[in-house]
């Protein structure tokens, strides 16, 4: 059981390190905000965003920090 939880936890260190890396990675939300309040219409970049790099890390983002969540907690049950 005690190789188990280490195993988990290295696993837990490695998603901490990859969604650091993945969010620092990320472009700023401010051209966004800037745009809804001066009412500009979207581009073609915005509209298919998922298909880019931006959109790409996104998506990542969303899978290890439900990853991250998970093993926050496993790691705290008590085994």
């Amino acid at each position: 059981m005690d190789a188990l939880k280490v195993i988990v936890q290295i696993v837990y260190i490695l998603i901490c390190i990859a969604l650091t890396f993945v969010v620092l990675k990320q472009e700023g939300k401010t051209a966004g905000l800037s745009g809804a309040l001066t009412g500009t219409s979207e581009t073609y970049w915005s509209k298919n965003k998922g298909r880019s790099v931006e959109g790409t890390l996104e998506k990542i983002t969303k899978y290890l920090a439900a990853g991250f969540i998970v093993l926050s907690v496993v790691l705290n049950l008590n085994w």
